[in-house]
């Protein structure tokens, strides 16, 4: 299936309901297809042919989204644009990209205005919303449209998703159609979906939020479209609309749980609500699920392998009884249905149960390759298996546990030290809102084990209690030797904690730490 094929199909069963809201506005499923065919048309007009690369930079908008659909049914191949990258990030990707047509919101005329003249190769340029020198305003655009087009091609790419650069260069991740609809079948086979979903896309559509509207479209449900992730909206949002589905990065999920007002909000209404992109606090997910209900559930992906490499759904999650199981909310879930999984060591054999070592994947789920990088896309396999970079285990019920990115990984003293554990035994801290633990060179034991923490707001704690803490639960080996109190932590546009920026910060900060 086409990117538009879901939206067809949600046509086909809803054509007259909301498809996408924001606010007090709505456009319905007809009216959405009806812009998309208009959209395509104005592209092919444009000279847009099938193959076409075609960049949308917008903050979470309706029609910036239906562009999408526009996108598809022209033949064309989607390139999400996050606004929040650098003006030199994202003239990076559109030129890597061969973007030939950028889609932009008013708000953002000052970054196109910063990229748009060293690339010649993008021939056309349209603001969504208002008015800028050199872009076609959108009802203009809308009006070169002619003949309707529905260009039918569904083996070739879907998108190219930048990989974000936080470690180097970004790299562009090519999803197929194929790809796309193995992530959305595994969404429909593993999650309480039930009849027409209502969808809170919260963190930016660039990212998770997008690609989970998809199965919601097949299944006539709503998506409602919060502009910001603020927590406040979120809370007012889910009982107004009736919000089914929710999508939050652990540390949204955080400050959910530190809002006053969550515990006098009806939350009645939600049935699946997703956590992911990073590791979570077992802590705080049971906490979750006690005050929020039974209803949490895990995914894991990557760019790479979109969302759905592991599945927890949110009966896994707790017992006959309903209470939690501490075991399985450390893990990231069973391999999906349609992903073969396995441990692997340095040498690609692999590995028994409860043996560490890199996860590597084959799935229909798994991208084509790095765009015009044989290099890359030879190096994240291996023996026919995709890498993902993170070390983890089986457990003898087959969940996989995480424990660290492979670069992440500490050796101190000859001993391996997984930051992801570290992190969550400070999480366990009641004063603890976030965290992050790196190496940082050390001349006696190779490298030490360094914590940046923040509190949770009103909390005040001393370091050295937090690390006799962390010695108590995980052994003096494992527990920071350095240990950093910050107000924030550094983070990427989705919300991840970006480590080689905590390391930098470390570099350059000459405070004394705890």
């Amino acid at each position: 299936m086409r990117l538009v094929d879901y939206l067809d199909k949600g046509i086909s069963v809803a054509a007259d309901q909301a498809c996408l809201t924001t606010g007090e506005e709505s456009l319905t499923y007809r009216e959405v297809g009806d812009l998309s065919g208009r959209i395509a048309s104005a592209l092919v007009a444009r000279g847009v042919e099938p193959g076409a690369s075609v960049a949308i930079l917008s903050a979470n908008d309706p029609v910036a989204f239906a562009t999408v659909f526009g996108i598809s049914r022209a033949g064309a191949v989607w390139c999400p644009v996050n606004p929040r990258n650098e003006a030199a990030e994202n003239r990076e990707l559109l030129e890597r990209f061969d973007c030939e047509v950028l889609v932009h919101q008013a708000a953002f005329t000052g970054l196109v205005d910063a990229i748009a003249p060293d690339l010649p190769g993008l021939h056309t340029i349209v603001c969504l919303d208002g008015e800028r020198d050199g872009s076609h305003p959108w009802a203009d655009f809308l009006a070169g449209g002619q003949e309707p087009v529905d260009r039918h091609e569904p083996d070739d790419i879907a998108m190219i998703v930048g990989t974000g650069g936080t470690t180097g260069r970004p790299k562009g991740v090519v999803l197929t159609h194929q790809n796309l609809e193995t992530m959305t079948a595994l969404t429909l086979m593993g999650y309480p979906i039930g009849e027409r979903p209502v969808y809170l896309a919260v963190a930016p559509l660039t990212h998770a939020a997008g690609v989970l509207c998809f199965p919601m479209l097949v299944s006539g449900g709503e998506i409602v479209i919060a502009r910001t992730p603020d927590v406040d909206a979120i809370l007012d949002l889910v009982p107004r609309h009736g919000v089914t589905h929710l999508f939050l990065p652990p540390t949204l999920v955080y400050m959910l749980l530190d809002a006053p007002a969550l515990d006098t909000t009806d939350l009645s209404s939600l049935r699946c609500f997703w956590y992911g992109a990073a590791p979570m606090s077992v802590a705080r997910l049971t906490e979750a699920i006690d005050r929020v209900g039974p209803v949490m559930a895990q995914l894991f992906g990557q760019t790479e392998a979109p969302m759905m490499l592991t599945m927890l759904p949110p009966d896994e999650h707790v017992d006959e009884d309903g209470a939690p199981i501490p075991s399985r909310l450390s893990s990231a879930g069973r391999a999906a249905p349609l992903v073969t999984l396995a441990i692997v060591d340095e040498h690609g054999v692999h590995q028994p149960t409860g043996e560490r070592g890199e996860i590597v994947v084959r799935s229909s789920l798994v991208m084509r390759g790095y765009y015009r990088d044989p290099e890359a896309t030879a190096a994240a396999t291996i023996d026919g298996w995709h890498r993902t970079g993170d070390i983890g285990y089986l457990d003898e019920e087959r969940y996989l546990h995480i424990v660290d990115r492979a670069k992440d990984m500490i050796i101190t003293g000859g001993f391996n030290v997984y930051s992801a554990e570290v992190e969550q035994a400070l999480m366990r801290h009641p004063a603890v809102q976030d965290c992050a633990v790196v190496g940082r060179p050390d001349e006696r034991w190779g490298e030490r084990v360094v914590a940046v923490v923040q509190l949770r707001p009103g909390r005040v704690v001393d370091p050295s209690e937090l690390r006799s803490f962390v010695r108590a639960e995980i052994g003096g080996v494992k527990a920071p030797k350095e240990l950093h109190l910050w107000d924030d932590l550094p983070r990427s546009k989705v919300g991840k904690v970006v480590k080689p920026d905590v390391r930098a910060r470390l570099d350059a900060d000459p405070a004394t730490p705890g």
